[in-house]
This record gives C-alpha cells, structure tokens and sequence, in this order.
C-alpha cells in the first residue's frame, strides 16, 4: 500500500513476465490508495482500523472484473483471512510464496532472517509459519530494527539511497548472526536494497519477486522471466 513499493511491483510483474508484444501482458487493475490507514499503527497500538479501506478496495476490485488479487504489502497480510471471507476475491498469499520458496530451496537450512516492519515481526506472520516448517528464526535486535524503520521511513520520504544506508547497517548486524538467509519482509526495503554496499553474506530474498512470479504462473500458465535484479 505505499505508493512507491505498488509502482515497484507493477514494474516487476511487467518485467518479468514473458512478452514479445504489448498485448502479451496481463490486464491488470490497480487500486492504489495511500489515504489507507497505517496498518503498522493498527497492528501495534490499536489506532485507526485501515481494514473497512482496504476491504472497500478490494470490494472495487471485485466489481472491475478481478480474478486474482495481490497486497504488495507485508504487514497488511494481518487481515488477509478476513479479506478473503469478505471480499469474495481470491488473493495469492506472499507470506506463503516466501515459505514455499525457502523450503525448494536446497541452501535453506540456515536460519532465516527477518527484516521488516515492527507491525510484521509482532504479529508473527513469517515466524509461525518458518516454525512450523522447522527452519530456524533470526530476528533483528533493536539497535538493529531501528535502523530497519529508518530505511523504511526512508524510502516513503522519497530517499532511497539514505534508505540504503540504514539497511546496510541493518544487513551487516544480521550477517553476524547464523542467518543464511535474509528476507526482506517490507515491501520498501528492496527499494532500499538497490543502494547497498556489494559485500559477502546472507542471501537477500525479495517476496515482491516470488509475488510477481505467481501472479504470472496463476494467469498465464507459463514460467516467468527474469528482471535482471537480486539482492544479495
């Protein structure tokens, strides 16, 4: 639901899915609507309930034809059950896109770090589910999450390269733990990402390429291209 991270997503699903012609990719609708309340104020401290916007969204959604339905926004799936049962739209799930993927993954047996917003890594969106599939959880400390919130603040002031900087300190704490593998669990971050200092270290995984990537699969049927970028 940031502005700049729905623009990012487009752009990928538009690079990666294989086309000769215009008319070769997917309709897409966005509805994009930055006056949604913050879902992170929501989820910590109970302030101002974003869900009756966003099931008004989807419900539009619904009603210009969509079939398959995606939140480039990771803290937002805390109310992916009820907007589902609500809406009547089938949405794919990046939490479970990320899961799935670390688990075909033969390097994954690591433990799996997690940057993101205070929000995602409160509700234990990604945690309960990495459990459950026994991989080890590596979560920021706080010194740590700071610099994760101002690379994300960041990236919505419109200064992706300071982001950078904050996320660099962010990646270098995390790689000194047993982490294999870093997931970047807020859809700002690989915005921030591009701007990091090329060093060894954990993988960095972006959920918005696996989101890109089923949406893809589930509407064309057919293995999706590259985009030419990964961080890490």
């Amino acid at each position: 639901m940031g502005p700049a991270a729905t623009a990012e997503f487009y752009a990928k699903l538009i690079r990666r899915t294989p086309v000769t012609r215009d008319q070769d990719h997917l309709r897409v609708a966005i509805w994009a609507d930055p006056t949604v309340p913050d879902r992170v104020g929501a989820v910590l401290g109970g302030t101002t309930d974003p869900y009756p916007a966003m099931l008004e969204g989807a419900r539009r959604l619904r009603d210009l034809g969509a079939t398959v339905a995606v939140m480039p926004c990771h803290t937002a799936h805390v109310f992916l059950p009820a907007l589902v049962g609500d809406s009547g739209l089938r949405f794919l799930d990046m939490v479970g896109e990320t899961v799935a993927e670390l688990e075909r993954r033969d390097g994954a047996a690591g433990g799996i770090g997690l940057l993101g917003t205070r929000a995602t890594l409160a509700s234990g969106l990604y945690q309960n589910r990495l459990r459950a599939e026994r991989f080890d959880v590596v979560l920021p400390q706080e010194t740590t999450q700071w610099q994760v919130d101002l690379a994300i603040k960041k990236v919505k002031q419109g200064n992706p390269r300071a982001a950078g900087q904050h996320l660099d300190n962010a990646v270098r704490a995390m790689a000194r733990t047993d982490a294999s593998t870093i997931v970047l669990a807020c859809t700002e971050l690989p915005l921030a990402a591009r701007h990091l200092t090329p060093a060894g270290g954990p993988e960095l995984l972006d959920p918005t390429d696996l989101l890109a990537d089923a949406v893809i699969r589930e509407c064309r049927g057919t293995p999706p291209a590259t985009d030419g970028y990964r961080a890490g």
